[in-house]
């Protein structure tokens, strides 16, 4: 097999559509079903079965995909390391940074480190903090920048850490809260494909600082999908929700009181972002800058 042929495993068995599979690797579907054919004959083997326009991979399928996904972590490797014996940084830096950081911190980090080592090739995936564990774990990128505390059992770096707290339109009473109006965030749905990233969740966090506190349940009239709706709601008096700081830094603007949540025994309830890696990948240069200049970064940052 050559690497287009792995690449066509690969994105056939994460599409399960052959269309979708073949616009990922530039071909026309006929094209695509040609060259799976083709396999076939070589390895002797039926790798895929039809039904209507998705498909299944047999076993002997499957096993051809992890082979594919191997060699193209392997490749990727052996091109990168090659890239990086000179002087010169350059090669590949694959990152997968969290929605939030990579919409209000990443782009000035990028814009200098593509100043100082332009011939690095960047590919930058962001999403749910879980989906990025996942990518990581899976070998897909080679750094992530997530926010909250997963079990990653390699390199790691603290970033920053930020309060969980309750915001309300009105000045109110604690004690009051199990008879109002609770505005509350939902688990995206899209996690359940990521649930080996174990993290304790936001939900979970909040459910024991609640339960320490009330016999009742909390007042839930809103489920919505993300924070900023939570804190949307909040403004227009609609209830009080639970949110990251990083969500409320205007709060002094949008006229919302802000209440820093903590535990009975005092610890204060706390969002954390962090650097995660592998100590292997640091023998790659483009790596091993991006990672020492977004720790030099933070480390002024705390000082």
């Amino acid at each position: 097999m050559q690497e287009k042929d792995c690449l066509i495993l690969q994105y056939l068995y994460e599409e399960l559509n052959l269309t979708k599979a073949a616009e990922r690797v530039y071909m026309t579907q006929p094209a695509l079903t040609y060259r799976l054919r083709q396999l076939e004959r070589e390895f002797q083997v039926e790798i895929i079965s039809k039904n209507g326009k998705r498909v299944k991979f047999t076993p002997a399928g499957e096993y051809l995909v992890s082979y594919a996904n191997k060699y193209l972590s392997d490749f990727r490797e052996a091109k990168d390391y090659l890239l990086n014996m000179g002087d010169e940084v350059k090669g590949n830096l694959r990152i997968g940074v969290s929605s939030h950081f990579c919409q209000y911190n990443l782009p000035p980090i990028l814009k200098e480190y593509t100043a100082n080592y332009p011939n690095v090739h960047l590919n930058v995936d962001s999403g749910f903090s879980k989906e990025m564990m996942g990518l990581l774990n899976d070998g897909e990128i080679d750094v992530a920048i997530v926010r909250g505390d997963y079990n990653w059992s390699d390199k790691s770096y603290l970033l920053d850490e930020e309060s969980i707290c309750l915001i309300t339109k009105q000045e109110i009473n604690i004690e009051d809260l199990p008879s109002l109006p609770f505005i509350n965030r939902k688990e995206p749905f899209v996690l359940i494909k990521y649930k080996n990233s174990k993290e304790l969740s936001d939900v979970e966090n909040i459910s024991s600082w609640w339960n320490e506190r009330y016999e009742t349940s909390p007042n839930t009239t809103m489920l919505v999908d993300s924070y900023e709706t939570c804190k949307e709601m909040v403004k227009m008096g609609l209830g009080f929700s639970i949110v990251p700081q990083a969500f409320i830094h205007n709060h002094d603007h949008d006229h919302l009181f802000c209440y820093d949540l903590a535990y009975k025994n005092g610890q204060k309830m706390k969002k954390r972002t962090w650097l995660l890696y592998r100590e292997s990948s640091l023998q790659l240069a483009a790596i091993f800058k991006f990672v020492e200049s977004i720790k030099a970064l933070y480390y002024i940052k705390k000082d």
